[in-house]
Parts: structure tokens; sequence; C-alpha cells
């Protein structure tokens, strides 16, 4: 989105009477790969944004971030970054960060389902998280919280949804992919069917109509 540039991965868009279902896909689970860098924290809580202090705590070892990255397993209140399209008295946040004015935000309950380190370079202060989350949490709060709980900053370096409810990776398809479809009027091929919104229901068909209510 405009407000994560350095985001990429899974996006779920609907089509035609498809888009009835797009409140159940942002109901569901989600599943990230972000780089984390120590040691820096900005407006934005990205590499993208004005940084606004550097810390001068001495290099944390991979066990001592790693310990830290499990205890965010679990549901813990977050507070949403200025820059979210969170509202707060009827006006989005980004908004008001755009103007320079900050506001207090009230924190909302997400949940940590998983979460791992997947690598830590420690001279770079540099490494890689794989976590599942609930809807509404921010990855870059997430690493910002967890800049903190280490006593020092910390700031998101890059995003990479590879799951979105029941889609992973495998199934998306590029922007390029998408335009030479359509220009060659075979974008349909590459549409999934609206029941692959449901792999884990259970399905039933009504044998009588007159007992459907």
């Amino acid at each position: 989105g405009t407000l994560d540039p350095d985001a990429e991965g899974v996006l779920p868009v609907c089509l035609g009477k498809a888009t009835r279902l797009c409140d159940l896909l942002t109901e569901k689970e989600k599943t990230y790969e972000a780089v984390l860098l120590l040691g820096r924290t900005t407006d934005t809580q990205d590499t993208t944004g004005e940084t606004l202090a550097v810390s001068d705590t001495e290099h944390l070892t991979e066990e001592e971030v790693r310990r830290a990255v499990l205890s965010f397993q679990g549901t813990y209140p977050q507070v949403p970054p200025m820059y979210s399209a969170v509202k707060v008295n009827g006006q989005k946040l980004y908004d008001r960060a755009r103007r320079g004015k900050a506001v207090e935000r009230p924190a909302r309950d997400i949940t940590v389902h998983a979460i791992e380190l997947l690598e830590f370079d420690e001279h770079a202060q540099k490494g890689m998280l794989r976590l599942t989350v609930s809807k509404g949490t921010y990855v870059r709060t997430l690493i910002n919280d967890l800049g903190e709980a280490l006593g020092t900053l910390a700031v998101m370096h890059s995003l990479t949804r590879t799951r979105s409810g029941a889609y992973t990776l495998r199934e998306c398809r590029g922007f390029s992919q998408v335009e030479r479809a359509a220009a060659n009027g075979a974008a349909q091929t590459l549409l999934l069917p609206t029941d692959s919104l449901f792999p884990l229901l259970e399905a039933a068909a009504a044998k009588d109509r007159k007992s459907v209510v």
C-alpha cells in the first residue's frame, strides 16, 4: 500500500460477484517475512521515513534478539502508528501525520499466532522474521516494539506478505504477467474460483429446494 512503499507479496483482488466476499478476506490471518534493522527509529517506523533517533546501544547477540522475538507470541495491546489508515475522531491518522501532528492513539489487541527469527547478522544488527498475525497487526510497529523490548531502537527494512488467508505467493501473479494476459485477452485464465476462499470448510448441498430457507 501507499503507507508501506517497501512492502510486497500476496494481495488478493476480488472481481465481479466475488467482491461480496472482500470482508472475509480481510478477517483472515496473514503471514509475513520482515527484515528488521536495530539501532534506529523513524517517523514511519520503516527505513523510508525520516530518522528520529539513533541508538548507541552495544551490539546485541542473536540469542538476545531471538528470546525477545519469542516473547511477542500471543496477544498484546498494540498502539497503531501515526502513518496508518486508522481513524481517530473521524480522521485518518496519516492525514494528521503528514501535517506534522501526533495524537494519542488507543491500543488495540492483536494476536501473534507464530513468530520466529530466521536469521540475524550481529555485525550489521540486521535480521529476518517470519510471523503469522491477526487482522489489524502492523508489522513495522511490532518491530518498533521489539526494539523497545531489547532496550534499543528498531525499524522495518522490508516486508513481504507470503500468505493471506488461503492464498500464498505460489498462487500470485505479478503485474507484468497480468498486463500481458489482459493484452492477449487471456486475463480470465489467471483467476481463481470463488470457492478457493474456503479450502477448510466442508461442502454442503441442498437436495430439496423447498426445504431451503
